[in-house]
């Protein structure tokens, strides 16, 4: 029987796979003892709190991000890290491309306006979008989150094309990734966050966007530039954002939230009841094949 450190919540039935351990709740590093690690996909896992776990043998995470993590102290005793991102492909995709149809159509501003009392009745200048059908979509990483959403475009006519850092050999890959930006009217993000994507869409990059772009990032917040993003929403260079991550969360920028057609969530990606149950249930199973 192994000791496993468990930072989630232990919801019934989700960590069976680990019934023949012993299971403890806590934060990371607070169990000396520990040889496992299970934690949540946003917690970080410091040098410290790995070094304080002599004994630790495996960590998973119950989600698919893993920057939280400091991957070079695991990697320096060679303790394997485990994800479960393939629970949670295509709840995530679906919100991905609610937040697209959200965003474009400004669903939001005109709820807004409707619950203040503006709203005058049907007129033909009121709170005009942008057609989400026939719409270039541009998807900034191709893993399967991407790919399903791509699939949830074909629904909608939408031409897509795609760029990731290593050719995929899909239709629509694109390898420089200033000429996808520039030729799409939906710029949806969908990389992790490394030393090399984060501020990956920049002011500079921001500025090719055709006028009345719209952007939508599902990824990891500090892969945006949150403050040239804020910026162009001001101007109307940019018509829409819908963001779901953030550099710091949960603090969200001031900029962002003053915005106008912004439509911010908070990190809801996977937040159905049976999707996060299936990212346990994953991480879990995966931790007890490692120890």
């Amino acid at each position: 029987m192994a000791k496993v450190l468990v930072t989630v919540p232990m919801f019934e039935g989700c960590l069976d796979a680990l019934a023949a351990h012993e299971l403890v709740a806590g934060e990371p590093g607070s169990e000396p003892l520990a040889e496992g690690l299970l934690c949540g996909p946003m917690q970080t896992v410091s040098a410290e709190a790995i070094d304080s776990m002599a004994s630790l043998r495996a960590v998973a995470i119950a989600g698919a991000g893993a920057d939280a993590v400091d991957r070079d102290a695991l990697q320096a005793r060679n303790i394997p890290l485990l994800t479960a991102g393939e629970a949670l492909v295509e709840t995530t995709a679906d919100l991905a491309f609610g937040l697209i149809i959200s965003a474009c159509r400004l669903t939001p501003e005109a709820e807004r306006r409707l619950r203040a009392g503006r709203w005058q009745g049907w007129r033909f200048d009121d709170v005009r979008g942008r057609d989400v059908h026939g719409a270039a979509l541009g998807l900034v990483g191709y893993g399967a989150i991407a790919q399903a959403v791509e699939r949830r475009a074909a629904g909608f006519s939408m031409p897509v094309r795609h760029h990731s850092r290593n050719p995929t050999g899909a239709p629509g890959y694109t390898a420089d990734l200033d000429e996808l930006i520039a030729w799409c009217d939906v710029l949806s993000v969908h990389v992790p966050l490394t030393a090399e994507t984060r501020g990956l869409i920049d002011a500079r990059r921001i500025g090719l966007l055709e006028p009345g772009a719209v952007i939508v990032n599902t990824a990891r917040g500090a892969v945006v530039d949150e403050d040239a993003l804020g910026a162009a929403l001001e101007s109307g260079r940019v018509l829409a954002a819908g963001l779901d991550v953030y550099s710091q969360e949960p603090a969200v920028p001031t900029r962002l939230l003053a915005a106008p057609r912004a439509v911010l969530l908070p990190h809801l990606g996977s937040a159905t009841l049976a999707t996060r149950s299936a990212m346990l249930r994953s991480a879990a199973e995966k931790l007890a094949g490692a120890l």
